[in-house]
């Protein structure tokens, strides 16, 4: 990351690194304090889903703070967390009816996993505590969440402090070189599962946890349909809960409300978070089947919670943003933006060769950078190309996101997830600037530039 001259701060993140002081938000655009405006490529972290400083959202989180922005869960129950409730698990599939809001990712997929296990506590199956999860894979940054995470770089420092889960891998079919078709290979690794859950012992697995569409482990990884129905069928046959984690996913953001609903899946549990409440708020929900809900609350209540569950300003803002999803016809933009943007991406290939793979669904895009696109062999790791093409990029005014693809080590790719409310325009301003990157990219490295 570019060190930014700026005055000293008390703050501190993951680095040293600086970026300039940010002055508005409106839409798909962010302006510096200097007047510089960036083109939100990746809608913050994959966040930012209806765009910045909707009035229709604001508006009605001023409403809400005229009359109450705070109130204990313990103490009273308030307007925009049982509506949001509502109107969330209309949106689910049937059975998921009962609604626990959280603050965040981590907290989401904390609360997955403490719920699978007081069920299975409650219906007397106190064996069951692994949670299976797959390799390469990003569930979140607290010592619960990382044990299910796949990225060794973030979870070796803390492996004394936590259990590791186990792991199958990811479906990374692209990667693969056999004679399988891409059906196949969906088999083929769903089969991994099964195998991992007898190896474990069936009668201590609790729950498998996957994210739908690849997030920043993967960079928007999507397996073969054949993966989604076994997966199901591998989790029935056991008796194992099915958790989608859709932090990254949810809302719209692959062109379906859940990214699970374009395969028929019907979890028993989803995480929620990002675009739930699209940056407006720190706002997540936990959404379970009422089945598993209602022998815990029976065998003497969920023994979890947040100070700011059910936050009724958190709530509001997030009420208003499904409002503003559904109002727009959102998720049929992204799918049918998310389609133009992909091509535009794909073509990106016939003039860099070093573009490996272009993968996604609806506005949740990637594309890999490789050094040989025969084997897939990465860009050596010294060249950390995943940093420096988001420099070009951010440069020109585009931000994009991204993070190193095999396992947090090796490997480079970037998302490109704009707002759902991104036009063709801005897909032409987009390409343009990422072109531009990529050209002085790979003048930098001295890779190869083609005239596609």
């Amino acid at each position: 990351m570019n060190m930014v001259r700026q005055p000293a701060s008390n703050l501190f993140y993951q680095s040293r690194g600086r970026r300039p002081l940010v002055a508005e938000a409106r839409g798909v655009y962010i302006w510096d304090v200097d007047g510089k405006r960036y083109l939100d490529g990746s809608s913050g972290a994959m966040v930012a889903n209806i765009g910045h400083s909707n009035e229709r959202v604001l508006a009605a989180m001023r409403a809400q703070m005229e009359k109450a922005t705070f109130a204990y869960r313990l103490h009273f129950e308030n307007e925009p967390a049982e509506r949001l409730a509502t109107a969330t698990a209309q949106r689910m599939p049937e059975g998921l009816n009962r609604v626990f809001f959280v603050s965040g990712g981590s907290e989401a997929v904390e609360s997955c996993i403490k719920l699978a296990r007081q069920h299975a506590l409650a219906i007397g199956q106190e064996r069951r505590w692994k949670v299976i999860s797959r390799f390469p894979s990003y569930h979140g940054s607290t010592l619960g969440a990382l044990a299910l995470t796949g990225m060794d770089v973030m979870s070796d420092p803390f492996a004394p402090m936590m259990r590791q889960m186990p792991k199958v891998p990811a479906p990374t079919c692209y990667l693969d070189r056999d004679d399988l078709t891409h059906e196949e290979r969906g088999l083929r690794y769903a089969e991994m599962l099964r195998d991992k859950i007898l190896s474990e012992g069936p009668e201590t697995v609790l729950a498998f946890i996957m994210e739908p569409v690849g997030g920043a482990a993967t960079g928007a990884l999507v397996a073969p349909g054949s993966y989604y129905a076994r997966i199901a069928e591998i989790c029935r046959e056991f008796g194992i809960l099915l958790i989608l984690d859709e932090v990254m996913t949810g809302a719209g953001r692959t062109g379906r409300f859940l990214a699970g609903s374009h395969w028929d899946l019907k979890p028993d549990i989803v995480a929620f978070s990002k675009g739930f409440a699209a940056g407006y708020a720190p706002l997540g929900a936990m959404v379970a089947h009422e089945r598993i809900v209602e022998p815990v609350l029976a065998s003497g209540g969920f023994v979890h919670g947040y100070t700011y569950a059910g936050n009724p300003l958190a709530c509001a803002a997030g009420l208003a943003v499904l409002e503003e999803i559904e109002r727009e016809g959102l998720c049929a933009n992204a799918d049918l933006m998310g389609a133009r943007l992909k091509r535009e991406l794909e073509s990106l290939k016939a003039r860099y060769p070093f573009i490996g793979d272009v993968r996604g669904k609806g506005l949740l895009l990637a594309f890999e950078l490789v050094s040989d696109t025969a084997t897939m062999e990465p860009l050596p790791t010294e060249m950390d190309a995943h940093v420096h093409l988001v420099e070009e990029a951010y440069a020109r005014g585009l931000i994009i996101y991204s993070r190193r693809t095999r396992g947090g080590r090796t490997g480079d790719h970037f998302m490109v997830c704009p707002p759902l409310i991104v036009t063709e325009e801005h897909i032409g301003e987009i390409m343009e600037k990422l072109v531009a990157s990529l050209d002085a990219f790979a003048a930098r490295f001295g890779l190869p530039v083609g005239n596609g």
